[in-house]
């Protein structure tokens, strides 16, 4: 699914306009960017969270050459995924009966 897919899913779902469901995710997509890059993270409760990881240096090597390279430290986004979403995804099988 692609952006506007999800728009026009997002549209349906809240019965407003592709304009406005546009219009909204792409505030949400701004604001969580934005706090994730302040180093803030931002829970959507079932969801999951973004926020930002530390990245160690690492040696890599270069696929063409075989040349070692020294990969720089760095901060990256990251994505857990909430228990509901994980639930979804994989429904645990032969759970416990009561």
């Amino acid at each position: 699914m692609n952006k506007s897919e999800l728009v026009e899913v997002a549209a349906q779902e809240a019965g407003i306009t592709k304009a406005a469901a546009d219009k909204a995710l792409s505030a949400i997509v701004g604001a969580v960017v934005q706090a994730v890059a302040k180093g803030e993270s931002v829970t959507l409760v079932g969801f999951g969270t973004f926020k930002s990881a530390p990245r160690a240096a690492r040696t890599g090597k270069n696929p063409k050459t075989g040349a070692t390279l020294k990969i720089p430290a760095t901060v990256v986004p990251k994505f857990t995924a909430g228990t509901a979403f994980k639930a979804a995804v994989a429904p645990k099988k032969g759970g416990k009966k009561k």
